[in-house]
């Protein structure tokens, strides 16, 4: 199994997972975040299952001297909260919990044929491509400046 190969089977069991536990559904994910209204909690148990599987994929591979299709593990190397961060985190949480869907869900609920799913993730695009393009001009710009 090369690595596309790998990377394919990894997103499809990511997305059929995602769609047996419903997580593609808005309503069923805003229910899970309404915890002062009519909260279910049943995606506590998805999220539960997925740290499970994460804390034992990672304690496995640990002792592994490479990952099976990479030269090396790209593991984080910063541990702090900064400001840049803390700010992501909430916009995210604000995104999640307005639609309803986080990039993943999002990606694989363009396959039910909703018209939600598609504006989400072209917004998310979008979102995604100005802040590229506002942080690259930005420094972009710093850089000149100082020569």
């Amino acid at each position: 199994m090369n690595k596309n190969t790998a990377a394919l089977f990894s997103g499809l069991v990511f997305g059929f997972g995602l769609a047996v536990s419903h997580m593609v559904d808005p309503g069923k994910v805003l229910g899970f975040l309404d915890v002062a209204g009519r909260w279910d909690p049943s995606l506590l148990l998805v999220m539960l299952g997925a740290v499970v599987v994460t804390f034992m994929a990672y304690r496995a591979i640990s002792h592994r001297p490479k990952p099976l299709f990479a030269p090396k593990f790209f593991l984080p190397t910063r541990s702090e909260l900064d400001r840049p961060l803390i700010a992501g985190a909430a916009i995210f949480g604000i995104g999640w919990g307005l639609a309803g869907y986080c990039p993943g869900p999002a990606i694989a609920a363009l396959g039910l044929g909703t018209w939600e799913a598609p504006v989400f993730v072209l917004a998310l695009a979008a979102g995604s491509f100005t802040h590229r393009w506002f942080f690259e001009t930005r420094h972009r710009g710093k850089r000149h400046s100082t020569a």
